[in-house]
């Protein structure tokens, strides 16, 4: 019999035609987020959920469902999930990396510019009927080709910008959980950093950290003081890293120059204030928005929920759970 899985939400036309295919869908997804109750109700009688980031999936979700194998995450980051509560019950957790590594980077590269060179301050002057005509002194930006990048983390993502930087000609320090072995530095074009220094020295600096209690607010008031008053951060990992009020209160005060944020640490709602502000670049969490890397994030998932319930150890399991 196919499995019954509940999809939280629509996905894109060939992962919905492989699911309808391949499992027997509890209700069929819309483009909306459910509610709580809705999510408790419909989960009852399945043996798959393939939720995405903007669901929260806690102890009463999956208590809710006594059927429950696997649940397939649509997604890298997997923090709006009690993966402890899942394990306590032999569920498998998954999620999607890989696929999204390129796209994202082309996001945060592209955030990068924007901030540092100005963009959206140019794009709404010369939408407004205001603009008088080029002059010396109008919406000066930060030079790109030459600067520092400081890379908050160093996995699939940070490596990915870190070539995009090199075609750039842009100098690039990093900070992870480890230090690279000499020789890869050396073929990366890298330089390793601790935090502090790195927040000294870049001129940029690009977050791309996984969310844990350790990188809640990461960048606070205090790393935030330690950037250069010139300087331009991007964060395109989780909004939590990022202390949200103290970095209204950093652009507004000018301690640095600029932001671009694809994520928001209580998104969709902003700190009162973020959007106001002329030197920050917003986008709505369109890291991984690619028809074709969004395609490839569905058939992962699919393929993890499919193996969770056939019995077998799904290939991107993140929770120590052994089939059987």
């Amino acid at each position: 019999m196919k499995p019954r899985a509940l999809v939280t939400r629509l996905l894109p036309p060939a992962v919905m035609d492989r699911l309808r295919r391949e499992t027997a869908l509890a209700l069929e997804p819309a483009d909306r987020v459910l509610t709580p109750a809705e999510l408790i109700a419909a989960i009852a009688p399945c043996d798959a959920l393939l939720p995405s980031v903007t669901e929260t999936i806690d102890a009463a979700v999956i208590g809710a469902a006594p059927q429950l194998r696997v649940i397939a995450n649509f997604g890298v980051g997997f923090n709006h999930i009690d993966v402890a509560a899942a394990t306590a019950r032999r569920i498998f957790v998954t999620n999607t990396p890989g696929v999204l590594t390129e796209t994202t980077a082309d996001i945060a590269f592209g955030l990068l510019i924007a901030a540092g060179r100005r963009f959206s301050e140019g794009e709404r002057l010369a939408r407004s009927g205001q603009w008088a005509g080029w002059g010396p002194l109008q919406l000066l930006g930060h030079d790109i080709a030459g600067a520092t990048l400081g890379l908050v983390g160093f996995g699939r993502i940070g490596r990915a910008m870190a070539r995009r930087a090199r075609g750039f000609g842009m100098r690039v320090i990093y900070c992870g959980r480890s230090r690279l072995p000499a020789d890869v530095e050396r073929d990366l074009g890298v330089e390793h950093r601790e935090r502090d220094a790195l927040l000294d020295e870049s001129d940029f600096v690009s977050l791309h950290v996984a969310y844990t209690p350790e990188t809640h607010h990461l960048i606070d008031q205090g790393a935030l003081a330690r950037m250069k008053p010139t300087a331009v951060l991007v964060n395109t990992s989780r909004g939590a890293v990022v202390d949200e009020s103290a970095l209204v209160q950093a652009l507004r005060q000018g301690t640095i120059a600029a932001a671009g944020l694809d994520v928001f640490e209580r998104e969709p709602r902003m700190e009162p204030g973020l959007a106001g502000l002329p030197n920050c670049v917003l986008l709505p969490h369109l890291g991984s928005a690619t028809i074709g890397t969004r395609t490839r994030m569905g058939m992962m998932a699919v393929d993890n929920l499919l193996a969770a319930c056939r019995g077998e150890r799904p290939p991107n399991c993140v929770n120590a759970v052994v089939p059987g």
